[in-house]
């Protein structure tokens, strides 16, 4: 089994990527990444020569392209897309030329081909969450540039599905974290200042509640969906680990020996969802997959990685260092 991986240099990608190689013996992978915004050849240095591993560069946008490396794999995984939420508010034209022309050109080369697509999507489609946890079925609140983009791509891949009967599944996933994240991320960028003695800044009260999940657990769910899924079906993948944004930093400065003092609130990011949560029995139950891994588990295993790997945490600017980095600050 040949996969093409679109967006294989980035966090989670780039972790598929390496969970795949690692623990199937009969795939082989193609990685198509734009070298943009997050991308990190670092990442996957340890592959680099594998013979069943390949890189491309190139964006999901250019059809011929896609065209030309679809034909050479059984299927896509695609987690290229403009991710970050304050950079959509910053500008959100990037995100809809990725999240959705991208998209675009995927759906229509696969219906040519009449190959599997599993599109990576997120929690934030559904915005806040007051009560409860959103399902497969909970309509789409989406609360900014870059969740309303990532909605949309879903309304696109089911309409291919309705109309063409392509064979295509969507993963839906919480708040991620572990080894390569980008370092401007809530974890490695507190890991970053803390290590600086910089003020670690915090939305709001601090209070806003993400559902987490160790990535190499999400990585596994992406494979029962590439395996096992049901066309044209999405899957919700959450650990049940709601958290507040302020208990995780708390977390991370304790664990380092920091004291609390360099917690600095700010003012909070326009469009804020308070909460995200994620039902994923439908998952668990049709696919039989479970997260093998534990937050506090997880979190020593990210800050001991971080610690040994500082290099990932260079690539902080200083917009990303800025306490309000949605603000035109050059």
């Amino acid at each position: 089994m040949k996969i093409l991986v679109t967006g294989g240099l980035g966090f989670i990608g780039s972790n598929f990527i390496l969970h795949v190689l690692k623990n199937y013996e009969n795939y082989e992978i193609i990685n198509l990444d734009a070298e943009l915004h997050g991308s990190n050849h670092d990442n996957l240095i340890k592959i680099k020569d594998s013979k069943k591993y390949t890189f491309v560069k190139g964006n999901i946008t250019n059809k011929k392209l896609i065209e030309e490396l679809i034909s050479k794999c059984d299927c896509v995984v695609n987690f290229a897309a403009e991710s970050h939420v304050d950079r959509s508010i910053l500008d959100a034209n990037p995100f809809l030329i990725s999240n959705i022309r991208g998209v675009f050109t995927i759906l229509e080369v696969i219906k040519q081909q009449n190959k599997r697509l599993v599109h990576i999507s997120t929690d934030e489609v559904y915005g806040t969450i007051l009560s409860g946890s959103a399902t497969e079925k909970t309509r789409f609140n989406p609360s900014s540039p870059y969740s309303a983009t990532k909605a949309s791509a879903e309304l696109l891949i089911n309409a291919y599905f309705v109309t063409h009967n392509c064979d295509v599944i969507i993963t839906r996933c919480t708040n991620n974290y572990g080894p390569c994240q980008f370092a401007e991320k809530l974890i490695p960028k507190t890991i970053a200042l803390t290590e600086q003695g910089g003020k670690i800044p915090i939305y709001g009260t601090g209070k806003s509640i993400r559902d987490w999940i160790y990535v190499e657990d999400h990585c596994e769910g992406i494979m029962l969906a590439l395996q096992k899924g049901k066309s044209g079906e999405s899957y919700n993948i959450s650990a049940d680990n709601e958290i507040d944004n302020l208990t995780i930093v708390k977390q991370i400065l304790e664990l380092l020996g920091k004291s609390e003092k360099s917690i600095e609130f700010v003012e909070g990011r326009p469009g804020e969802d308070t909460r995200y949560s994620l039902d994923s029995t439908k998952i668990r139950t049709k696919l039989g997959w479970i997260q093998k891994t534990s937050f506090d588990k997880g979190l020593e295993k990210t800050i001991q990685w971080y610690n040994e790997n500082h290099k990932a945490l260079e690539n902080l600017s200083d917009n990303t260092l800025s306490s309000t980095p949605w603000k035109d600050t050059s």
